[in-house]
């Protein structure tokens, strides 16, 4: 249990910088400034990264609907109070270095559009732009960091995601076993590095290497309502070189961020999705890292890498470590309420009447009392809602692209029986199951 709940004051503001357009390959239509600026003030974040600012036609569009706010922050035209968007981009570089392919994923921020063209032309020159909202280049991701920072000093770059094991810095399967190693000489620039969901700051904590590194945490989202998954913490003024200068020197305003469980990322164990095989560490080096089924190597996923990397044990706790907090999406526990497995338009309206009445999803998960949680949430939501905020929870872990299960430990009589795909209840347990049609 958090010994204090939550870590931060209720002033603090919250920022999701790396997502995605409609332009970028499997996301949503819907990935576009209007209706982020809508979602984001459901969830409660009040700075969202605009995603995919090296795409032409999405970065014509952001010209057209967003405007200047505070320094480097615009907004919607049409809701100059609304959400404050900053100038982000994903870019993947795959490239063989040393022997090896790699496949580093990179997310940019920029202060200004001048600064955004110039990197468009810079990246034109060498590839392709256009065809998807997160460009690929074969060229070395240091290279990357060059070209940035030589459009504009003010430019900012994280490794994003930096454990997943196909497209990133420390990925098993085509990363480094260092900052230094990836970056060389221009490592100096990178400052800040993205856990990603299958990872948190404790996992992270692990290697004394990077107690120089500001954790951050984000969303990765492709559609609208997988915004806040992940976000960060700040104090500092909002604009963007307090941002910017806070993710350097988290004295200055970073706070800490709020986390998926590990365990629910969709890479935290090894395995084979194809053979439904889940193994932790141990599992895996006693089969040799061969997959039981098919005889084939095992997707190695965070936890073990961590492990394969780590110079200290688990809950190592370095000095001045920020604080961090682990909730699940609202609408997750709805469902669970409901004993559904899945996001359905009878959750998704649940969800929207219950913040009709309580204020954001963060408000709900973070900010409210937990006498004022049970005074105007039902008994079945209320109750999850504590038990997240004390880890109380039951763990099935993702892995091989399988996303885990968190479900809060609540009392037998107050929990709705989830169904299950593979076992189908008896006669009885369909008779007697009550029929749920709201739980407001």
């Amino acid at each position: 249990m958090k010994e204090i709940w939550p870590p931060w004051p209720r002033n603090a503001f919250l920022a999701d910088f790396h997502i995605h357009s409609k332009y970028s390959r499997a996301t949503s239509k819907d990935m576009e400034p209007l209706a982020l600026n809508e979602t984001a003030k459901l969830k409660g974040i009040q700075v969202v990264g605009t995603g995919d600012f090296t795409h032409p036609g999405y970065l014509k569009e952001l010209e057209e609907k967003l405007e200047p706010a505070e320094e480097g922050l615009f907004v919607c035209k049409d809701d100059p109070e609304g959400t404050r968007f900053i100038l982000t981009a994903e870019v993947s570089n795959i490239y063989t270095w040393r022997g090896k392919g790699r496949r580093i994923h990179t997310v940019l921020f920029a202060p200004n559009f001048e600064v955004v063209r110039d990197i468009q032309a810079r990246l034109k020159a060498i590839g392709n732009i256009s065809a998807d909202g997160r460009p690929i280049f074969g060229f070395p991701a240091k290279e990357l960091v060059r070209l940035v920072m030589e459009a504009s000093p003010e430019c900012f770059v994280v490794p994003a995601h930096v454990w997943t094991p196909w497209f990133s810095l420390f990925g098993a399967r085509s990363g480094f076993d260092s900052v230094e190693e990836c970056f060389e000489e221009l490592s100096c620039h990178i400052h800040a590095l993205e856990t990603g969901l299958s990872s948190d700051p404790q996992m992270n904590w692990r290697l004394s290497s990077l107690d120089d590194y500001t954790l951050i945490s984000n969303s990765d989202a492709h559609s609208p309502w997988k915004l806040g998954r992940e976000v960060n913490v700040f104090t500092c003024d909002m604009n963007y070189h307090s941002i910017i200068e806070a993710m350097k020197v988290p004295k200055k305003g970073f706070q800490g961020t709020i986390e998926f469980f590990p365990e629910e990322g969709k890479y935290h164990f090894d395995g084979h999705r194809a053979c439904n095989i889940c193994f932790s560490p141990a599992e895996t080096k006693r089969h040799k890292g061969i997959c039981p089924v098919c005889k084939r190597p095992l997707t190695v996923g965070v936890c073990h890498r961590v492990d394969d990397l780590a110079d200290r044990p688990e809950g190592f706790v370095p000095k001045g470590a920020l604080p961090n907090i682990h909730l699940i999406p609202l609408e997750e526990m709805i469902a669970q309420a409901f004993g559904v497995k899945s996001i359905t338009k009878r959750v998704h309206k649940e969800y929207l009447q219950l913040l009709d009445m309580a204020g954001t999803e963060f408000d709900v998960l973070i900010w409210e009392e937990e006498e004022e949680l049970r005074r105007r949430l039902p008994e079945e939501l209320s109750e999850r809602i504590i038990a997240m905020r004390q880890e109380r929870v039951e763990v099935s872990p993702g892995y091989d692209g399988v996303y885990g299960r968190i479900t809060p430990i609540v009392s037998e009589e107050k929990a709705a029986k989830p169904e299950s795909k593979t076992k189908e209840p008896d006669k009885k347990d369909k008779k007697t199951r009550p029929r749920q049609k709201s739980l407001f």
